[in-house]
Parts: C-alpha cells; structure tokens; sequence
C-alpha cells in the first residue's frame, strides 16, 4: 500500500466508494477500525478484504494524476551499479527502461520527491514515474534480483574499477550470484519466448540482448554494460570455453535444463572492437515434435511424394535454402521415420544439432583433418543404408555423396541455393559430372519458414489484386481479395505472428529432367520443365497458405523475394 495515502484518506475511500468497488457498510467499518489502528484507510480496507491492493493503487494513481504502471517489466535489472537492489528495495522502486536521457520508475510513492532527486542525481538524467502496488514492486524486485542479500554491487563496481583483464578475478566474477542469475535469466527467457537464437553484442556504451524470434531479431531488456566481461566469461565458462583466450573465436554448448525440459546451447563467440560477441543457438531437444514431417507443413500432395523420395534404397536426396530455413529439421524428421534396427545410419554434420537414439553422428573437425569429406570417405566403409552429410560445401564432397548414391546408399544433405533447380547447376558447377549427377539425384526440396499469423488477434484483411499481381502472385480477375492478418496482441507480442511453418518447392527428377541435366541447362530452363512438369514454386505454394489464412503476402514475399 503506498505511502501517499497520507493526507487523502477520506477521499480514496469516497473514490472506492463510488466506483462501487465497496459499500457505504465497508468505508463505515474501516473508519471506525481506523481510529483504533491509526493506519492507511486503504490498508485497512485491503487488510479486511473489502478491496484489492490494486484497486486502491489505481484510485490513488487518479487523485495523484500519477499513471499506473501496465506495461511490462525488465528481463534484467536495469542500472544495477547506479540503482543497486538495497536501494531500490528501501524505497519501492523498480527501474523499467531506460531511453536516450529518460528512466522510467515504478515507484509505491510517487509523492517521494526526495527518492526522485537522488536517482535523478545518481542517473543523471530524466524521470518518468509510473505507480504500482508493494507488494507488485517487492515481487518484480525478488524475480530481478533472487536472493536480493547477496545481490551486492561490490562486484559490479570491482569489474567496472578494470578489474576485466585479471583472469582470476574475471572467473571469480562470473561465479558471483547476481552474476549467474543473470544470466540464468537470459537464457530461461529466451526458450520461454520460443526463440530460436540469442545475440549479445558489445557496443562502446551498450551490451545489447536480442533474441531470433520466428526467424526475426527483438531487442530485448539488455543487461548492464559495465557486466559485460563477467556475463561472457559466465557463458564461456558454462560451455566449457578458454575465458583467457579474448583474441579468437570459440565454440562450445551448454546443456540445461529449463522448465524440465533439456536445452542444448550452441555456443559461438567472436572476438570485436569492444569485446567478445556471443551468440548461442538454442536447441529443444526435448521437442520431439519437431522432428515430424507430417507437422512441418506439408501440402497434402507434397507429403506422400518426400515421404516416397526419403525411402528409396539408394539415390541422393537434396534440401535447400538459407540458413535458418529448417533444412537439418526437415531431413531429420526423415531420418527419424525411417529409422529401424534393420538400417544402419551415420551422419556427419557441423555440428551435430539433434542427438538421436540409434544413428551414429559424427561432428566434423577440421583442426586434426576431420572435414566432410575425409569423414565420409571413411563412413562408406562403414556398411552404412543411409548417410547424411550437413551440408555439401566443395567438389571432393559432392563427387563422394553422389558416387556414394550411386554405389547403393541412400544420400541426404543440404545446399544454399535459392531455388531447387539451382541446386543442379550448383553441383555441376562445383565440378560433379551431369550424367552422375542425373543418375543418382532423386530430388531437391526447397524451403523457407514463415510466420503464422497469430489465432488470437486474426482479422480479415482486403487486398488489392493489382499490387498482388505486381508482387508476382497468380490472382484471379476479383478487383479486390480478402486476406487475413494479425492485428498484433499480448498473446504474440504484438507482432500480429506466432510461431513458423515451412513453404515448400519438390523438384522430382524424372527421365525429361535427367536428359536435360545431361545438356547442363542453366537454372531458368530447369525450372520452366520442372513446372511443366507440375513443379509448384516456393512462391505458388506460399500464395496457397497466404490464401488458406495460414500468413500473409507480405511475409511469402520476404522469405522468397531474390537478392
């Protein structure tokens, strides 16, 4: 209950009166109590259960002229060297964002002028003050701070003193509490937001959080910039890394468990004008869901034709696309359906992103001569049924995947091509001989993952054909079409999207496109057979989702549009 009261009690409880919130009998029993108790007539009010805490905090903040606070508070403690916890926990406040010369406060008070001066002379800048309830700011605090005892900004201030370049005391720093926690917090908030990756990347005056949600980077609460040696090195030493070594780039993962699930963080880190970059991968293993292909989004006639490809006996079977597409996810849900005892399976990959029961994986390392093609040189003696290399990267690996199909192995793997008919010229171009190349290809999958557009806020959206038909989409003679599109809610961040699915392009090589191959067409004339041929482009299959409600034309154009 906020200190404030003092001086307007008769007046909030005319206010909770008249909003109806409690009756003449309540105000009549909490007066009389008041005179015994001598405290807050809102306290009393709350502590005999007329009335809740919020809703005396929301009277006040109307006789104050003070708004109240409803937006959503820091991932991190903001300013914790200038605004440490014991400070903000003695005077009921709670930093919320900071922008340009401007800190917002969510003060119990917001009549404590004198509180308001010493952080305006401590920040030296602006305030903006909202108001929420005590027992609202004690728990944003605890979640902020945990164990608010140990939450001491001696460390802070030792690290910002230059101690960074001590590598005894940067370990010890890493291992302090608050320390820990935030970054405990960082990573449990990004798997909580479903994202897929997290950037923290040092700036003269900033260290910047994002997280990769639904394909996009969000900027997020960042952590203090004075913490940013003690919060990379925390993450170094989790991924087992060397957190003396600051001139060169490192790899590592961490496993956790978030929430009971098991969370694999694929580390990565990368040495810039002001300090380490840190970017880590996140990987729910515990999401076997993914692993599906028939929740991938496959357009019914789509379904059976991969499922039919990824079954042959031997062959080589291609997915495409940019990184980030979903290409590892689509080829493991393949392997994962056909995955039987009587099958022996071995992948090579950089790295291994999925740990799967009874495939042997194998994790390139190009330090002691373990690259893609040394390794799958020594996988075909093996006796493998099924291989999958991570990606085909130069011609000595090509030329063994598709003499490997040839010899009687099922071949899976991945290329960066924009298009799947541009996944055969890459080939041949990478030096892989076409009459090869066109008897061992069983087909090619393009991809790309849009976002979905959120169930909670979707709204139909009429859109004009003229711009559609400009946008390359193929529309009927209606002047005007009717879309959908998410107005943007709490439920997906306001984005108007929540989560991804995937949009498809199946190059089937067929005897016409094996004895084009051989005459090494360029891409164009590869792709105008394959459509002949029944072909739907990524763009096509994109507009059947777009016109199904699924997304929306603008997001098919941004993951298909051509550089």
């Amino acid at each position: 209950m906020a200190t404030a009261i003092v001086g307007v009690r008769k007046m909030i409880g005319e206010m909770l009166l008249e909003r109806g919130v409690i009756s003449e009998e309540d105000l009549r029993n909490a007066l009389v109590l008041q005179k015994e108790r001598r405290e807050k007539i809102g306290r009393i009010l709350i502590d005999l259960g007329c009335v809740a805490e919020r809703d005396v905090v929301a009277a006040l903040g109307e006789q104050l002229n003070v708004e109240l606070f409803q937006g959503d508070y820091p991932v991190v403690p903001i300013e914790p060297t200038i605004l440490p916890y014991r400070f903000l926990r003695a005077f009921q406040t709670v930093v919320v964002h900071r922008e340009d010369n401007v800190l917002s406060l969510v003060m119990a008070d917001p009549l404590d002028h004198e509180t308001q001066a010493a952080i305006r002379l401590r920040a030296g800048c602006d305030l903006k003050v909202f108001m929420a309830a005590e027992s609202e700011i004690a728990a944003q605090l605890e979640r902020l701070y945990g164990d608010a005892e140990q939450a001491e900004d001696l460390s802070i201030e030792t690290l910002a003193d230059g101690a960074g370049d001590d590598v005894e005391q940067l370990r010890d720093l890493a291992s302090e509490a608050p320390v820990i926690r935030m970054v405990n917090l960082v990573l449990s908030r990004a798997v909580e937001s479903e994202a897929s990756d997290i950037h923290l990347e040092p700036f003269e005056k900033e260290l910047r959080l994002r997280y990769r949600i639904n394909g996009l980077l969000q900027v997020v609460d960042s952590p203090p910039n004075q913490l940013r040696a003690a919060i990379v090195s925390r993450i170094k030493l989790m991924a087992k890394l060397n957190i003396a070594e600051r001139r060169l780039p490192q790899d590592g993962r961490i496993k956790l468990k978030v929430s009971g699930r098991e969370i694999d963080f694929r580390v990565s880190t990368l040495p810039t004008m002001y300090g380490e970059s840190v970017v880590m991968r996140i990987l729910d293993k515990s999401n076997s869901a993914l692993l599906d292909l028939r929740r991938l989004g496959f357009p019914a006639d789509l379904y059976p034709r991969v499922c039919e490809m990824t079954s042959k006996p031997h062959g080589i079977f291609l997915v495409t696309g940019p990184t980030g597409s979903g290409k590892t996810t689509t080829l493991y849900s393949a392997l994962r359906r056909i995955n039987l005892t009587e099958r022996k399976i071995i992948t090579i990959e950089d790295p291994v992103e999925y740990q799967m029961d009874g495939i042997n994986q194998i994790q390139v390392n190009p330090q002691i001569g373990l690259t893609f093609a040394t390794g799958l040189r020594h996988i075909v003696r093996q006796d493998p049924d099924i291989i999958m290399v991570g990606e085909i990267r130069d011609r000595e690996t090509a030329e063994i995947a598709v003499r490997s199909a040839l010899t009687g192995h099922l071949v899976f793997s991945t290329l960066h091509t924009n298009d799947a008919p541009s996944a055969v010229t890459r080939l041949v171009d990478m030096g892989v001989e076409d009459y090869l190349l066109g008897s061992s290809l069983i087909g090619v999958l393009a991809q790309r993952l849009v976002r979905v557009i959120c169930p909670e806020c979707k709204s139909p959206d009429v859109a004009p054909t003229a711009s559609l038909m400009d946008a390359g989409f193929s529309v009927g003679d209606d002047a005007r079409i009717e879309l959908y599109r998410g107005a943007g809610c709490p439920n997906c961040e306001h984005t108007g999207y929540k989560g991804r699915a995937g949009i498809f392009e199946l190059l089937e090589i067929n005897d016409s496109l094996r004895r084009l191959i051989l005459t090494n067409p360029d891409s164009n004339v590869l792709k105008a057979e394959a459509v002949r041929n029944g072909m739907r482009t990524l763009k096509d299959d994109g507009w059947s989702k777009v016109l199904s409600g699924l997304t929306t034309a603008d997001e098919v154009l941004r993951v298909t549009q051509e550089i």
